[in-house]
C-alpha cells in the first residue's frame, strides 16, 4: 500500500466520521424534541383540552426547529459553509429554515470530501502523477460543495418564475373583492385561506404575513419578506401600494385596475419578446433541415438533366 492510498484510507475515514458525529449529534437531538414533545404535550393536554390538532401541529413544528442545533450556523465554518446568500435561497425555496441551512452544511461537509474520494476510485490509476491527483481532487472537491447550491439555485428559479405566474391572479382577486365591499384586511385574509390551492406560493407567504399582522406587527414590516424575498419588482411595488393605502387609507380599486393594466401590458411585451426569439430560433431550424429539400426538390431535375446530358456527350 503506498502513500496514495493511505492518503485515499484516512480521508474516507475522516469522511465516515463525520457521518457517524452527525448522526449521533441527530439522534441526541431528536431524543431530547420528543421528551420535550411529550412534555408540551401532557402540559397541553392539561391546559387546554378543547385545542384542535391543528395547533399541536404547529407547535410541534417549531419545538423541533428549535431543538436543533442551529449554533453550528453562527460558528466560523457555518458562515463559511452557508453564507447569507445560501440562506435566502433556502428562504426561497420555501424550506423550514434551520432544518434546510443544517442539511446543506451537511451535505456540503460530506459531498466535499467523498466526491474527491469517489472520483479518485472511478478515474485515478496506478502510478499517476500529482498534478492529476491534484486535479481530481479539486474538481471533486469543486463538485461537491457547489453541487447543493445549484440545485437551491434551480429550485428557487423555478419558485421565482411561478410567483411571477401568480401575481396576475393575485392583483385580480384583490380588485375583485375589493369591488364587492371588503376592506382590505377582508380582502387579504379571504385570498389567504381560501386561494391557496391557486396561489400556492403568495397565499402561504400572504397567510404567515397576516398572522404577524395579527400580532401585533405593522404592515410593512410583516410584508417586507413578500416584497423582497423572490426578488420581483412588480410584487415589491404591489406591496408597497397595499402598505400606502394601509397607512393612509382611500380607495384601492381604481389604482389595483390600473396595476393590473400594467401587468397584462408587461405580460403581452414578454410575450412578444419571447415569440421574436421562438422565429429566430425557428428560422435556424427551417434553414438546417428544410433548406436542403428544397434544394433537392427545386435543383434536382436540372441536375437529373444535366447528367443526361453529360452522358449522352459520351456516347
Amino acid at each position: 500500500m503506498n502513500a496514495q492510498h493511505i492518503t485515499i484510507l484516512a480521508l474516507f475515514l475522516l469522511a465516515l466520521a463525520l457521518l457517524l458525529v452527525a448522526a449521533l449529534l441527530f439522534r441526541q437531538q431528536a431524543s431530547r424534541s420528543q421528551s420535550a414533545h411529550t412534555i408540551e404535550r401532557a402540559l397541553g393536554a392539561q391546559a387546554a383540552p378543547a385545542a384542535d390538532a391543528g395547533d399541536g401541529t404547529d407547535d410541534l413544528a417549531f419545538l423541533r426547529d428549535d431543538q436543533l442545533p442551529g449554533h453550528w450556523l453562527n460558528t466560523g465554518l457555518g458562515r463559511a459553509l452557508v453564507a447569507e446568500e445560501d440562506r435566502k435561497l433556502i428562504a426561497q425555496c420555501g424550506f423550514p429554515s434551520v432544518k434546510a441551512q443544517l442539511l446543506l452544511l451537511v451535505s456540503r461537509m460530506v459531498l466535499a470530501i467523498g466526491l474527491p474520494l469517489l472520483a479518485q476510485v472511478i478515474f485515478g490509476k496506478e502510478g499517476q502523477s500529482a498534478a492529476r491527483a491534484y486535479l481530481i481532487y479539486g474538481m471533486g472537491f469543486g463538485i461537491g460543495f457547489m453541487l447543493p447550491k445549484w440545485i437551491l439555485s434551480n429550485l428557487a428559479g423555478k419558485r421565482r418564475d411561478k410567483v411571477a405566474q401568480e401575481l396576475p391572479l393575485f392583483v385580480d382577486l384583490i380588485g375583485l373583492l375589493q369591488s364587492v365591499g371588503l376592506s382590505l384586511d377582508q380582502s387579504l385574509q379571504v385570498i389567504a385561506n381560501e386561494f391557496q390551492h391557486v396561489l400556492p406560493i403568495i397565499g402561504a407567504e400572504l397567510d404567515d404575513a397576516n398572522r404577524q399582522y395579527t400580532q401585533g406587527r405593522t404592515r410593512e414590516h410583516a410584508f417586507r419578506r413578500i416584497a423582497h424575498l423572490h426578488g420581483n419588482q412588480n410584487l415589491a411595488d404591489l406591496v408597497a401600494l397595499l402598505i400606502q393605502v394601509d397607512r393612509h387609507g382611500g380607495a384601492v380599486q381604481e389604482p389595483i385596475r390600473q396595476f393590473s393594466e400594467r401587468l397584462r401590458l408587461q405580460r403581452k411585451m414578454e410575450m412578444k419578446a419571447r415569440i421574436g426569439k421562438i422565429t429566430v430560433k425557428m428560422t435556424v431550424v427551417m434553414v438546417a433541415t428544410l433548406l436542403p429539400a428544397l434544394v433537392l426538390v427545386a435543383a434536382g431535375p436540372g441536375f437529373l438533366a444535366i447528367g443526361h446530358a453529360v452522358s449522352g456527350m459520351g456516347r
